[in-house]
Formats: structure tokens, sequence, C-alpha cells
């Protein structure tokens, strides 16, 4: 009994986090089956900011939807060069980002300003990652899959886990006092 005594805190942390996670990603996939074979406005909005950052680099980006399934598709020059689905925009990863924060706990105000902020941060990077993806996707590259599926997977996860240890390390109110002897 001691020893789920003594892990009681890193119980709870995990439960809350997996209760969390799993409530934002069923309401999260609610929402997407409400659009059917439509693609979501959320996604439609990260694909129209990447568009307006392609331009602003010099392309000439387009988009229009993918007729036989609920992605968009980001041209170039009205060439088609890359399929933007759900899964691009990024809102797993916030959820993953956000289940944390909550199933840690910390001061209201803090959280207040983090969460936002990491969003935001997150969202950057997310777009960031489109824009390499298009790069890629217009050259034909033979890195695509690689970095599609791995090197970017793992740079946008590398930003959540440095935003956590900023949360842990800055706002945790749980660090104990040194002890004295």
């Amino acid at each position: 009994m001691s020893l789920l005594k003594e892990f009681r805190p890193a119980l709870m942390f995990l439960g809350k986090f997996l209760a969390l996670y799993f409530a934002g990603n069923i309401l999260y996939g609610v929402f997407i089956e409400s659009y059917g074979d439509k693609p979501d406005p959320i996604t439609r909005a990260v694909t129209q900011q990447t568009s307006v950052l392609l331009h602003s680099a010099g392309y000439e980006p387009g988009f229009e939807d993918d007729p036989d399934q609920p992605n968009i598709i980001l041209k170039n020059e009205g060439q088609s060069v890359l399929s933007v689905f759900e899964g691009c925009n990024g809102i797993n990863v916030i959820i993953v980002f956000i289940a944390f924060l909550f199933a840690f706990g910390g001061p209201p105000r803090s959280l207040s300003f983090f969460l936002p902020t990491g969003v935001l941060i997150i969202h950057i990077f997310n777009l960031m990652r489109l824009m390499l993806l298009f790069y890629l996707a217009l050259n034909n590259s033979r890195q695509f899959y690689y970095y599609h599926k791995y090197f970017f997977t793992a740079t946008l996860y590398g930003v959540v886990f440095a935003l956590w240890v900023i949360w842990v390390i800055r706002f945790n109110e749980k660090r104990s006092t040194k002890a004295t002897v």
C-alpha cells in the first residue's frame, strides 16, 4: 500500500493527462466528422495561412478543395503540390500540449498566459513545417517521406516537449523546498 501512496502524484497526473487527452481527441473527432466529405474550417484556415506565407516567400500559391477527399490541395502556379488534411493542422499536437498543462497544474494566472503562447508557438512551427513540406513536394524531393513522417513530427513534438520543460521548471508549484537538517 505504501507503494501506491508513493506513486499517487504520478498516477494522478497520468490519469488526468489521459482523461483530458482522450476527451480532447473525442471532441475533435466529433468536430471533424461533422464536416463529412468536406475539409474542416481549421484545416482550411491553416492552409490559407500557409498560402499567405508561401506568397510572401515568392511562390504563387493557391488552394482548392479535393473533390474526392476532405483535403485541401495546395498549389503553385495552378499545379497541385501538397494535399493538406485534418492531421496537418496541428490540433492533435495542441491537444497533447493542453492535456499536459492541465494535468500537471500550475497557477491559473500563469496558465492563462502560457497556454495561448504555447499554442501560438506550436501553430507557427506547424506553418513552417507545411511550408517546408510544400518546398520538398514542389521540388520532388526524395526525402519528402522521411521529412514528413519522421523529421517534422519529431521536431513538432520536440517543441511541445521544450514547452513542457519550461512549464515544469518555471511554473511548478510542486517544487520541494530545500530540506533542512
